[in-house]
């Protein structure tokens, strides 16, 4: 993951311009209630089967340090039913099931919720980030499209601060890249974070990959 610098506002007048070409023909965690629980998804493991917007990742400052996932981590596959399999590291906790799954080692972070919708546009998906509840989105680089195991996806890349240490008063980074992907009426959100200075391109890579429908 590297530096970005535009702002999640001019995200947002990406998204319009995105809309205005569009119309000119050119082509290019656990719990029940809606609210951030520490380290992980502002909104709660088991809440978005729906259409609802998904929430953005929040880190934990008082979670210990975190480090890059090492090249000799071994991968299990998580199978959710109905909906998608992915591989995630073994070791890692594992909040939610179904449509609204989160991994975690520290502040390490991947969440996947699933919800109906049409298939994704880098306008739709700039739009969600920009409407999001969470309260300390920084910066967002433009959505893109991508492929992702062959099929058509959207990736946009966001930053999130968690609340102030209430000892040392430390705010730690979350550097997210967003992907999101569509399949008969059914939209997979899948966001990996780390925090600043964490290297996992790698193996997140390899995890976003291995997404599976089914």
């Amino acid at each position: 993951m590297t530096s970005y610098r535009t702002t999640l506002a001019g995200a947002a007048i990406v998204a319009a311009a995105t809309l205005m070409a569009a119309g000119c023909g050119s082509s290019s965690g656990s719990g029940s209630t809606a609210a951030q629980t520490g380290a992980g998804a502002t909104t709660s493991a088991g809440s978005s089967s729906g259409s609802t917007t998904p929430q953005v990742l929040a880190p934990d400052a008082g979670t210990a340090g975190t480090g890059d996932i090492p090249d000799n981590q071994v991968f299990l596959t998580f199978h959710s039913h109905p909906g998608f399999s992915m591989r995630y590291p073994e070791g890692w906790a594992q909040r939610g099931t179904g449509s609204d799954v989160l991994f975690q080692d520290k502040n390490n972070l991947v969440h996947v919720t699933i919800r109906t919708g049409p298939p994704p546009t880098p306008a739709s998906v700039t739009a969600e980030l920009a409407a999001s509840s969470a309260r300390m989105i920084l910066v967002a680089t433009p959505a893109v499209p991508v492929i992702i195991n062959g099929h058509p996806a959207v990736k946009v890349t966001y930053r999130t601060v968690s609340a102030p240490n209430p000892v040392t008063g430390k705010q730690v980074t979350l550097i997210v890249d967003r992907y999101e992907l569509g399949q008969a009426g059914k939209v997979a959100t899948v966001d990996l974070g780390v925090p600043t200075g964490v290297d996992n391109r790698d193996a997140y890579l390899m995890m976003i990959e291995s997404f599976r429908w089914s």
